[in-house]
């Protein structure tokens, strides 16, 4: 984010995606699309998130071709978050770290979008396998889909009486605990105090005041925050600092659809990627 700007781009080959850069609804159109988005933003972004729904509609060939763009991406020197949403309990959470966080893998990116509805310490496996592989984790947090606010803002209440406390406001909180940990197993917590850990969090572009109301302490977060929305879906950089307030330092904000659609093209793709990069400057 430092060297190349606060833009991660998804590579979601959707169906009329792939239509309009005349490609295929199959293994070779998806294939060829994903390999064009790496080769093209490649050194221009600081991330890159492959959506695995996109792929896993294919069967186990798009599996394949997902493996092939995080290890084209890797090659290419650019950050993946694998967007797999993954949340259980147990040996199948572990089985999912295993998957996406491990090293070895071949569908592990550099990070794994996570979520954490059956209680963040259900995550715990996944964490864990993340940082002892160098990897982080992105945690669903507040996302922009209207009926989100319903579990994601729902309050607590004790013998009639409303506590204030929100799911989103836990979720960061523990997040903000595991990165305080981490940063101080680096040797120096405080030193920097714009170092970030590895548990980020996913927060939706277009969320407005959500995180105040819930009382949700996004600088205190101490981890980047992902913020997709950005573009067609309605979120610019005003809307980004609307949500995050003091914690922009932290902002990685996510563009599918304004991006890509500027495709098939190279010099196009570049040349929208770097528009929005510094719409964020």
């Amino acid at each position: 984010m430092d060297e190349r700007g606060r833009l991660c781009v998804g590579i979601d080959p959707h169906p009329p995606l792939l239509r309009a850069w005349g490609l295929g609804d199959d293994v070779a159109g998806l294939r060829e699309f994903s390999l064009r988005v790496v080769d093209a933003l490649a050194g221009i972004v600081a991330v890159l998130k492959p959506q695995a729904a996109f792929f896993e509609r294919h069967g186990s060939g798009g599996v394949a071709v997902l493996e092939e763009t995080i290890a084209a991406a890797r090659e290419a020197g650019v950050l993946t978050i694998v967007d797999a949403k993954r949340g259980d309990i147990g040996s199948t959470m572990q089985g999912y770290a295993d998957a996406f966080v491990r090293e070895g893998s071949p569908l592990a990116g550099d990070a794994v979008t996570l979520s954490p509805y059956l209680g963040f310490d259900s995550l715990t496996p996944a964490i864990d396998t993340a940082l002892a592989s160098g990897r982080g984790v992105f945690v669903l947090c507040l996302t922009s889909n209207p009926e989100g606010a319903a579990v994601q803002l729902a309050r607590s209440d004790d013998d009639g009486a409303t506590h204030g406390v929100t799911v989103a406001a836990r979720i960061a909180n523990a997040a903000g605990e595991a990165n305080a940990l981490e940063l101080a197993a680096g040797g120096n917590p405080g030193a920097d105090q714009h170092a970030l850990g590895s548990v980020g969090l996913v927060v939706g572009a277009t969320v407005g005041d959500a995180a105040r109301r819930g009382g949700v302490d996004l600088a205190g977060v101490r981890g980047p925050l992902l913020m997709p929305g950005l573009g067609a879906q309605g979120g610019s950089a005003e809307s980004v600092r609307a949500v995050v307030g003091t914690a922009w330092g932290q902002v990685l904000a996510s563009s599918s659809r304004e991006v890509l659609g500027a495709g098939p093209d190279a010099d196009a793709l570049r040349a929208a990627a770097r528009a929005a990069i510094d719409a964020l400057t």
